[in-house]
């Protein structure tokens, strides 16, 4: 069992940057949760992969449209992972979510846990 907990999300004009929070919270089995990841759901649009990292080691996964512009890090002895974006587009306009699974993907169907999601908007 994970509990995730976004924040940070808010509105911010196209070019401007904002960091998401998720705190991980009664984690039972940190093996099922090695795994963190970012992911968005924009209006009328599937969810999608962002951004993915292990807690321990292992690659880091970012989507096309985010590399260079998106930065994953974590903090263990939080046990936060973060999301800083900067040179944001409204694009980027979306329902951030963030999630845990065993192992990292850009693909929600491997996620088991996840969070209740901060909105992010970006105006033009």
């Amino acid at each position: 069992q994970v509990q995730l907990m976004e924040s940070g999300g808010g509105s911010v004009q196209a070019g401007g940057s904002l960091r998401l929070s998720c705190a991980a919270s009664a984690v039972t089995y940190r093996s099922a949760s090695a795994c963190r990841g970012w992911f968005r759901q924009a209006p009328g649009k599937e969810r999608e992969g962002v951004a993915t990292v292990y807690i321990g080691s292992g690659p880091t996964y970012y989507a096309d449209s985010v590399k260079g512009r998106f930065t994953v890090s974590r903090d263990n002895a939080k046990n936060t992972v973060y999301l800083q974006m900067n040179s944001l587009k409204p694009e980027d306009t979306a329902m951030y979510y963030c999630a845990a699974s065993a192992l990292c993907s850009l693909y929600p169907e491997d996620f088991n846990y996840w969070g209740q999601g901060t909105q992010v908007t970006v105006s033009s």
